[in-house]
Order: C-alpha cells, then structure tokens, then sequence
C-alpha cells in the first residue's frame, strides 16, 4: 500500500537532514531570543480566508477544508502566520509580552500538484514577531533568516530579494493607479487577472501568466508612488541590513496582494531548485491581528519550506559511533542491560542486540560502524572487567566495569 499521493514517509536517513534544518533553525532563534510555540493543525476555515484572504489561490484552490460531525468548517492547517495571531487575540496575556518573538516548526496541508520539493503534506519553520512596528524588527527577522541558511551552509546559494510595498496611504494610492493601468489592458489580461482587477490588482504584479507578464513589464512602479514616510522606513531597513553585513536585491516585481501587508515583503532565492526558486520568504502584515478582531498590533515574519531546505544543505554532523555491548550467556545479558545504560546516561551512544553469536555480533558492529566493543562473559563475569576492543586499532583489552566509560571517554 502506497502513501496518499502528494504525501511521504520520512524514512531515519531523510530524518536526520529534516531534524538538522529544524534544530539549526531552532538554535539560531533562541540565540535572537525567540520562544518556541505550536498551533493547532487544524483552525476554523474563517480565520484562513480572514488571514490569507478569500482572493488568493491558497484559499480559493489549495485548502484542505471539511465539514466536521458539528457541521462546522475546519481547514488542515496551509500555514502558520494566521494561527499564529489568531493564538495572540485568543490568548490575552500575550498582549503583554510585547515584543513577541516566536518561532514554529510543523505540517502543512495544500492541495497542490505534487512535484519536486513542493507536496500536499509539507513541512515549514516559521518565525514571527509582533508589536514591533519599528524597521528594526524587519532587519532582524531578516538577519535570522540569513544567520540561518549561512549555518545550513546554504546562503552563499541564495539571494535575498527586498521590496517595499509602502504605508496604508501609499498602497491606497497605489491601487488606484493600477486599476487605471490595467483597465486599458483588460481584454489581454488571463481570466484570474480580470476577477483580481477591482478585488486584489497588486496580485497580477505576480501573475505567472505569459500575458500578463508582458503587461506588467510596462506597469507602474509601486517604487514611484511611495510617500516619504514609506521610503524613509524602506531606506532604514536597507541601511541596516547592510550595516548587519545582510547583502541584498531589490525586487519591484516581489509582493503581496492583500491591504494588511506593509513596507517590507522579502524572499530568499535559488536557482538551485529549479522552478521553485523560494526557499524562505516573508514579510511585514501591521494590518492582520486588527483584521482578525485583535487590537492593531504590528507584525513581520516569514515561513521557509523544510523540504527544500534540505535539498539545499549541507550533510548534517554524523551520528556518534556507537559502542557495541556483547554479552556471552544469560548472566552476562542482564549484567550488560546495566552497563548499557551507565553508558548512555552518560552521553555515549551504545548498541545492543538482543540475540546471535559472537560472530553475528561483531558482523552488525562493523555495519554500524561502531567504534569499540564491549565483550562480557562468565570469565569477565567473575572478575569484574570487561574486554574492551577498539575497531580503529584492532586492539583488545581488559578494563575494570567501573573504568569503562572513562576508557571510552578518554
């Protein structure tokens, strides 16, 4: 029996690239401070048409959505950010740890076809900050971001794209203009551009339609109707990312169609992925938490997709050489249950079997690549040693049990 399409197993060799991506993010978060937090893996459908938006494709076309026994509609969860403020509104008390830096690693759902490094099961980091409206906050989601792929081993293979989509009063401004533009274009625009004309234009920006890509060559710049006070924010966040030694591109064609996004939009891309260039990518949302009842309250974050991560990275760090425990008769089996676990409460990687022969045992410690062997019987029963063989020299010799995590250590 097969997986659901669009779905995999990640079997133990994979999980060590998948751990490694999330436990290096983890560390270069903490080091920033950030706290670690978990939402549900499914929410009401209303806070993802709410936090996502009704017009995008994640909501219209990718959702997994159900009615429950209740007849109510849940959604298996498409990404982080939205439970992530809807947890904020709901949980009161975060209201007043603000900043609120926090980081997030788990499944999400998209019904998408399924290709290479993209499937309908996947799996993101996430990092979020909120009540911080001030450019600080975007460099420093940014350079966490940056800090984290250089640990992976993997920024040198990408390029970070920055865009600013302006305050409230710019975008306003903005839309307008658009709409004048491409109402002169409507009959050569693609279907879902002229449903997004009048809800979401700034969408077509990204469409990755042939035609209207042509169109948006000619399409104003949102760089030439920001006011001044969304290009100071733009230069401050640019200045400061490159006092932190963050280089960078920007990108007018990067952004993000929904009224609550502001200023900073930003993504981390490759070409080593072939069409699915984004690794990692985000921006500010200073309108979301208000849009979903909350109190108005600034946010920026990003997501980045483990699984392309681990397409990019680096072999994570070996697993330690474990020490191989081979007992000889019953005795010598309980006695090595009870070394066994000395051993490893005190950090060292030990194997046991549970059944064979010497030779049996010593075959499976070479599959290991174990280091050392542990071999007990009657006659080392009786005198309290062990013989202790190292597999990089060959050589074999006694050691008392009580100096037996010394020898290993030493």
């Amino acid at each position: 029996m097969q997986p659901v399409r669009g779905t995999h197993d990640i079997l133990p060799d994979e999980f060590r690239r998948f751990a490694h991506v999330i436990d290096t993010a983890r560390d270069v978060a903490r080091l920033y401070g950030y706290r670690e937090m978990a939402t549900p893996i499914f929410e009401f459908t209303e806070l993802f048409a709410r936090g996502i938006g009704e017009t995008t494709d994640v909501v219209s076309k990718e959702m997994y959505t159900f009615k429950d026994r209740g007849d109510e509609s849940l959604t298996l969860r498409p990404e982080y950010t939205a439970g992530i403020c809807r947890a904020f509104v709901s949980n009161g008390e975060l209201s007043q740890q603000l900043p609120l830096k926090l980081f997030a690693a788990g499944p999400m759902f998209r019904y998408e076809r399924p290709q290479k490094g993209r499937q309908r099961q996947f799996h993101q980091i996430d990092l979020e900050v909120l009540g911080a409206p001030e450019p600080g906050a975007d460099i420093e989601v940014i350079s966490v971001a940056a800090d984290i792929l250089d640990r992976l081993g993997i920024l040198d293979r990408c390029v970070l794209k920055l865009n600013s989509l302006g305050d409230p009063e710019s975008r306003t401004g903005y839309r307008k203009v658009l709409v004048d533009y491409y109402s002169a274009h409507t009959a050569k625009l693609s279907e879902d551009s002229r449903g997004r004309l009048l809800r979401n234009p700034l969408r077509i920006l990204d469409s990755k339609d042939e035609g209207d890509k042509a169109i948006n060559a000619n399409a104003p710049s949102f760089a030439d109707h920001l006011n001044q006070a969304s290009k100071d924010f733009f230069k401050s966040v640019q200045d400061g990312l490159t006092a932190a030694g963050v280089p960078f591109e920007t990108d007018p064609a990067l952004v993000r169609g929904l009224d609550y996004y502001t200023h900073t939009a930003f993504e981390f891309v490759t070409t080593h992925l072939g069409a699915q260039g984004t690794v990692l990518g985000g921006g500010r949302y200073d309108g979301l938490i208000a849009e979903l009842g909350g109190p108005p309250t600034a946010g920026i974050g990003w997501a980045g997709g483990i699984e392309r991560l681990m397409m990019l990275c680096n072999e994570p760090k070996a697993l330690p050489r474990p020490v191989v425990i081979a007992p000889l008769g019953a005795a010598a089996e309980a006695k090595a249950l009870g070394i066994a676990r000395s051993l490893r409460q005190l950090g060292i990687a030990v194997e046991q079997d549970y059944r064979g022969n010497m030779k049996r045992r010593m075959q499976r410690a070479n599959k290991l690549n174990a280091r050392a062997a542990v071999i007990i019987g009657d006659d080392e029963l009786a005198k309290g040693v062990v013989q202790l063989k190292d597999f990089d020299t060959q050589e074999q010799r006694e050691v008392a049990i009580d100096q037996l995590a010394a020898a290993l250590k030493g």
